[in-house]
């Protein structure tokens, strides 16, 4: 057997012909894990995301050029940021010859917190969702998961003393009409919690968010309504979910509260949250 050799034997199988001539909607890579930075509002961190990028093709080409996707992931220069996405999506349409680009990163993202006493610095993870449709508009949604401490409201109403109380996860995940920082997210999500959670806290911090929490029980409809309440007055943002788990610290299940909703950079009239549904992709 004679082995081929040379440019001529490099055919470009996927520029070729489809024998089925049906476009498809999305083709790419899922599932890779890279090293990455991301922006944020003190300049660049690194961490580590598991990502997928697509791209549409047209029903006559067999095959997409997965090979350029890798490429543009693994650019060294390639920094993730809200405001950056549209321009990465666009450098992925036009190296791919695509109509359309989808791009979605999970990472977790950290962020230096004092505690509220001593100050005593840390850093908390939270987990993060980018994802990016181009060329969309309205095609940017950020999701964030966040940490928190939840105290009961009945059980501090009924006991002679104490309160159950127990850590709880609050996500909120938003299609933006501007963008804003992950951690301005971070902060509104957090701000609706009983309290907050840290890192590293001293004595005197321990005390201070013992009787911070004791002093603003909420239920988890308390907590989801209340992060409803302040994205829905938040221009930079178009749709929204929120969703509250407080992890029973009496029970052996968790307590559970979704609600959707607009906010006021939504086109057209303004819904209130709970109305009409408008999915936020992916939760």
């Amino acid at each position: 057997m004679t082995q081929r050799s040379g440019a001529a034997a490099l055919v470009d199988v996927q520029a070729g012909q489809a024998r089925r001539r049906i476009p498809i909607d999305e083709v790419g890579v899922r599932g890779l894990r890279l090293p990455v930075r991301v922006r944020d509002r003190g300049g660049v961190q690194a961490t580590v995301a598991e990502l997928s990028l697509t791209v549409d093709l047209e029903a006559g080409r067999r095959g997409a050029h997965m090979s350029r996707l890798l490429e543009i992931l693994n650019d060294e220069a390639l920094v993730l940021s809200v405001a950056g996405l549209p321009a990465l999506l666009d450098r992925v349409r036009e190296r791919l010859e695509a109509g359309r680009a989808v791009l979605e990163a999970r990472f977790p993202f950290f962020v230096l917190k004092r505690a509220p006493v001593t100050g005593a610095p840390s850093r908390m993870d939270y987990q993060v969702r980018l994802r990016a449709e181009g060329p969309e508009s309205g095609g940017l949604e950020v999701a964030v998961t966040v940490p928190a401490t939840s105290l009961c409201p009945c059980s501090k109403a009924i006991a002679d003393y104490g309160a159950h109380n127990q850590r709880a996860h609050l996500t909120a995940a938003v299609r933006l009409a501007a963008p804003l920082w992950l951690e301005e997210l971070i902060e509104t999500v957090e701000a609706q919690a009983s309290c907050g959670v840290y890192g590293l806290v001293k004595r005197a911090d321990e005390k201070h968010l013992t009787e911070r929490a004791y002093e603003n029980p909420k239920f988890v409809e308390d907590t989801v309504r209340d992060l409803a309440a302040q994205l829905a007055e938040d221009p930079r943002v178009a749709v929204f979910r929120v969703e509250a788990e407080h992890f029973e610290s009496i029970h052996n299940h968790s307590a559970y509260a979704c609600i959707r909703g607009t906010g006021r950079g939504a086109n057209g009239p303004r819904a209130e949250p709970g109305g009409p549904r408008d999915e936020v992709s992916g939760l």
